[in-house]
């Protein structure tokens, strides 16, 4: 099977090492030069250019973009021109599904299939592999099938679920055929929520160990400040990155985002080199949207949206708002800046 892949960043190249140790030949292209090389190195075949992709390209032609959600339509601008009724454009990326939709119906127009591929895996995938959730026109899934069978982690990667018997489904291979266009990428929309309400789950309850030890510290004492009233109750140094470690083994929030932790924990308790500021690619805001379309309630996911947005000091002009609102109501003492623009 021949594939072509546009996009060759930190997942894209693993995806295309994945698929050429399965048998996939990959057609590459990426602006950056020593990507292409690399994608060389594994046996793929590099193309210098869009069009040059095209051109290597057998028909019907497959090509998988591995894109920011960004730049994905100005590269689909050069590239349908380029191909052919009957030809195939996959989005591996994170595009919202609603874009998913207009994309596919534009495509349609020149008879070109539209699949939206949401993808989990990070870079650890080459060596996991991918777990894939797929949308768009059946025809072009199972056309498809293989690439996805290739980088899905397989059968073996979790033991098969009680109850479940005869041939492995696909999704126990660990990839999905979804639904029409936009599935995929709504699957992963959700996906990425969950994501963000189980990580600010970890991080919460691991800050409340952490400050375990509050009896133990110097607090401010003034007429502004509550004090600790059992500082006695507060006296424990936790070993949080030992506390980790033990919850892997046997616990019921063990998972592989703990496993991650404990490693990022074992290389350096204090987290030092990491600022706090929490980027959202946008997957949780559309998570909270489709929420509210639904009329479904979910507090947890937007509750850990919103933690991120203060982690980007968002929060910082309402915090100033209710600390003069506090000064005016009571004559409360407010730290002040020195600014005196």
């Amino acid at each position: 099977m021949q594939l072509g892949f546009v996009g060759l960043g930190r997942m894209g190249l693993n995806m295309v090492r994945r698929m050429q140790q399965a048998g996939i030949d990959c057609v590459v292209f990426d602006t950056n030069l020593d990507a292409r090389k690399e994608a060389a190195s594994y046996g793929a075949t590099a193309a210098q250019s869009i069009q040059d992709l095209a051109d290597k390209l057998e028909g019907p032609r497959a090509v998988w973009l591995m894109l920011p959600t960004a730049v994905v339509d100005a590269v689909l601008d050069q590239l349908v021109p380029l191909l052919s009724a009957g030809d195939t454009v996959i989005d591996g990326g994170n595009s919202h599904y609603v874009e998913d939709l207009r994309r596919a119906g534009e495509l349609s127009k020149h008879q070109i299939m539209y699949v939206d591929v949401g993808v989990s895996g990070g870079v650890w995938g080459r060596e996991r592999g991918y777990c894939q959730m797929i949308g768009g026109p059946e025809e072009a899934y199972k056309r498809l099938e293989p690439a996805f069978a290739a980088l899905a982690p397989g059968f073996e990667a979790a033991p098969r679920t009680e109850g479940r018997s005869g041939e492995p489904s696909p999704a126990e291979k660990g990839y999905l055929y979804c639904g029409p266009s936009g599935a995929g990428h709504f699957v992963k929309m959700v996906h990425n929520g969950i994501e963000y309400g189980l990580m600010a789950a970890y991080a919460e309850g691991l800050n409340v160990l952490k400050s375990a030890n509050a009896g133990k510290q110097k607090r401010t004492a003034d007429a502004e400040t509550s004090p600790l009233e059992h500082p006695e109750r507060y006296q424990y140094d936790f070993p949080v990155g030992d506390v980790v470690e033990l919850w892997r083994r046997g616990s019921v929030v063990g998972s592989w985002l703990l496993d991650l932790t404990a490693i990022e924990l074992g290389r350096d308790p204090s987290l030092k080199d990491y600022t706090g500021r929490v980027s959202d690619s946008g997957e949780g805001r559309w998570t909270a949207q489709a929420a509210i379309d639904e009329g479904v309630p979910v507090p947890v996911l937007t509750a850990a949206l919103f933690g991120r947005f203060t982690s980007q000091g968002n929060e910082l002009y309402a915090n100033k708002v209710m600390s003069a609102m506090r000064h005016a109501f009571g004559g409360h003492h407010e730290i002040k800046t020195d600014n005196k623009d």
